[in-house]
């Protein structure tokens, strides 16, 4: 009967042993309570407990990397689109981390479900889809600001996608449409004002200076001796061969 009584001592020795010593690893950091209340983080390394007396909860110091499930938006401009993104965070303060909130994954994961929303509710849909790197920013710097308290440290949001119903991509398709037909008409238009103010330019020139009129005439007769043509009919002003001649 001695010997069942032996293991028994030392089941409970080797349990106590095993209990007393933690291993923790680099990224890990132990926060031990005394009675119920919070004593110090210890690690990484060998960590020693006392038992029954002290306990310990591990928190990881490596970055998380969360998806935020896809959210209902609806846009400044009153476009519903759903809206998904990822966020990276670290624990930077391990006690406040265990004591400050419940579950501070959960309760960063919830944080950031609402923040997104928030944000992306004060911008039109063009912004949504132009100007991700500055939502980005928004919405890590009022998450970090807000996950302070916790301990916790937002690096950086990314949004992934920005799902739209089917009848609005067909309308922005036929805005982007009349956009690019309006720019070709001005741009048109504007080729023909400035070919305008150049005709206006040249014609100036040629009746303040009679001299590039002949010389413009003496060119065209040029390119037309080029052509294969046997008989050529050229208009000259009696003026102009007068002014050629050297006669006034």
């Amino acid at each position: 009967m001695a010997i069942p009584g032996i293991f028994v001592v030392v089941i409970i020795v080797v349990a106590m042993l095993l209990y007393m010593f933690r291993i923790l690893r680099e990224y890990e950091r132990g926060v031990i309570f005394t009675l119920g209340r919070f004593w110090k983080v210890k690690g990484p390394g060998l960590i020693m407990l006392i038992p029954i007396i002290q306990q310990m909860v591990r928190v990881e110091l490596r970055t998380v990397v969360m998806d935020v499930p896809s959210q209902d938006v609806i846009s400044r401009d009153n476009v519903s689109v759903k809206v998904n993104a990822v966020i990276y965070f670290r624990v930077i303060d391990p006690e406040r981390a265990i004591i400050q909130v419940e579950d501070f994954l959960a309760a960063t994961s919830q944080l950031a479900q609402t923040t997104l929303r928030s944000v992306l509710g004060q911008h039109d849909l063009d912004d949504m889809l132009a100007e991700r790197d500055k939502l980005n920013s928004d919405i890590q710097a009022l998450l970090d600001k807000q996950t302070d308290a916790w301990g916790i440290k937002v690096a950086n949001v990314e949004i992934k996608h920005v799902d739209i119903d089917e009848s609005m991509v067909r309308a922005i398709a036929r805005q982007s449409e009349a956009e690019r037909e309006r720019r070709a008409k001005v741009i048109h238009a504007e080729g023909e004002m400035q070919a305008a103010e150049k005709l206006v330019a040249a014609a100036k020139t040629l009746n303040e200076q009679p001299q590039s009129l002949q010389l413009r005439y003496l060119q065209t007769l040029t390119e037309i001796a080029g052509e294969k043509s046997s008989t050529i009919v050229f208009p000259l002003p009696l003026d102009s061969i007068g002014k050629m001649m050297g006669r006034d």
